[in-house]
């Protein structure tokens, strides 16, 4: 539709509503789960008891509140530090992975960059039970064959960590590679010309240019780990992230506790999501 051209009323209306009813179908759900960490009730629903901070504060023995529940911090601490590792990992090989696929010609580039695509198209619960099948069998097979036993190799910490950075690595290569796309090469030909050599031409060009879409990448790499399901469920041991706790609980029967846990990931997500907004737009 061409905005310059008159519309109808009818139009305007349908257009109208059509915004209202979308956001509300996204944001409804978020704002009753914030209202109800709130409720003064041992059930996270509906009806409204009265306002109380006791999912938050309270320390029980009745009702115990995020800050004083140590396993759901343990977990909280857990996804935290598998989002950090993430990310670093994710990055590092992301950042070097879109200048291999954007500055260098080589043989079979394009079958090795749908290859590295493949992630996007494989759905969580199969990448996490491949990464759990190949992990146990290179185990077993390091185990019995010379008598190596990696913990890497059976569900842990780091075979989360693996299994994650497996596939959140692809987002960044995008994200770096559709900024390195819009990089003008004659800098660099300039700064080789100057006599600076191939490092420092990476280093003081190009890695500054590429500095508002590598940060970017770290904030969406942190949050995809942080939040991923699918794939941890399979590779999780004895440090279980906090989306799997949740959803333990749940299952189990909860209390409005949980509702106190999404408002502080909403709060917290949406600070990282306007951060990286804000410098993104400082550093181009």
């Amino acid at each position: 539709m061409i905005r310059s051209l008159p519309t109808s009323r009818g139009y305007d209306w349908a257009f109208q509503a059509f915004i209202i009813l979308y956001f509300t179908f996204l944001f409804a759900p978020l704002v009753v789960t914030c209202v109800l960490a709130f409720n003064d009730s041992n059930f996270p629903s509906l009806p409204w008891n009265g306002f109380s901070l006791d999912w938050f504060l309270s320390a029980g023995p009745a009702r115990v509140g995020i800050f004083h529940d140590s396993q759901t911090l343990r977990a909280l601490w857990t996804s935290f530090k598998t989002a950090f590792f993430v990310s670093i990992f994710s990055v590092a090989v992301g950042t070097c992975a879109s200048l291999l696929f954007e500055e260098e010609q080589f043989r079979f580039k394009g079958l090795l960059y749908f290859l590295m695509l493949a992630p996007l198209v494989i759905p969580g619960v199969i990448l996490g039970i491949s990464l759990l099948l190949a992990a146990n069998t290179a185990g077993v097979f390091l185990e019995e064959s010379m008598e190596w036993d990696f913990a890497l190799f059976r569900p842990s910490f780091w075979l989360v960590v693996m299994g994650q950075f497996s596939f959140i690595t692809t987002f960044v290569t995008l994200v770096v590679s559709a900024r390195l796309r819009k990089f003008d090469r004659s800098l660099e030909e300039a700064a080789l010309n100057l006599g600076a050599n191939r490092f420092q031409v990476i280093r003081h060009i190009t890695m500054r240019y590429l500095r508002p879409s590598i940060i970017g990448a770290a904030a969406v790499a942190f949050l995809m780990s942080f939040e991923n399901f699918n794939t941890t469920i399979f590779l999780v041991g004895a440090e279980p992230t906090l989306p799997v706790t949740l959803y333990l609980q749940v299952r189990d029967g909860s209390t409005p506790m949980i509702n106190a846990v999404s408002l502080l990931l909403i709060v917290g997500t949406s600070c990282l999501a306007l951060a990286n907004l804000y410098f993104g737009r400082k550093g181009e």
